[in-house]
């Protein structure tokens, strides 16, 4: 993907990363999902990157969480993140992909292999936790597993794509503040200065 393939709001939101990297946290943000009876489900969650040759968002999760169900019956999502240093907020609104291990499509499947060697040894352990939100044992023995493969992906590791189709970034600095909205029609992106 060549720089002019990138969407205009790219830019501002790579450097409110490379501002803001001082700041552990900068890489958490909210990511709200729809659930099945149509109720919001929001969670934090950490970004992970950029897609190569894309505008897409990357996060991992785990197979047995309920989002997935949500994803596969409505991928609509939006995330929204704030830098408390610039003091900038983006939220952006788009459809999710999800990558499973029964995902076929080459190109995919090395993002979620990619994805699984690039994480912690400690984030790769989770994937081998017992299920999600079930009761806990008290001995914690389950939590006791070896560490898995850094270059395989155990089953239960997905990873998480985020198309923006929307992007409202505010900026809190400046008397009065700015706000632009980007909105992606066909193939391209428009950017509207609203008011705050």
């Amino acid at each position: 993907m060549s720089s002019s393939d990138l969407a205009p709001w790219r830019s501002p939101l790579s450097r409110a990363l490379h501002r803001n990297r001082a700041q552990p946290f900068c890489r958490f943000l909210q990511l709200a999902t729809v659930r099945p009876g149509g109720m919001p489900a929001n969670r934090t969650v950490v970004f992970r990157g950029f897609r190569a040759a894309s505008n897409q968002l990357m996060f991992i999760c785990d197979r047995r969480s309920e989002k997935l169900d949500q994803i596969q019956q409505n991928p609509n999502a939006e995330a929204c993140w704030y830098f408390t240093k610039t003091r900038e907020q983006f939220r952006l609104r788009g459809q999710l992909t999800l990558i499973t291990a029964d995902t076929s499509a080459t190109d995919l499947v090395k993002t979620r292999q990619q994805l699984w060697q690039k994480i912690s040894d400690n984030a790769r352990l989770q994937f081998t936790w017992p299920q999600p939100k079930a009761a806990r044992n008290q001995d914690n023995s389950a939590f006791d597993a070896a560490l898995p493969d850094s270059q395989t992906p155990l089953d239960t590791f997905c990873a998480l794509l985020l198309t923006p189709e929307a992007v409202d970034h505010l900026s809190l600095r400046g008397e009065p503040q700015n706000r632009i909205i980007y909105h992606r029609s066909q193939a391209s992106w428009t950017a509207t200065t609203v008011n705050p």
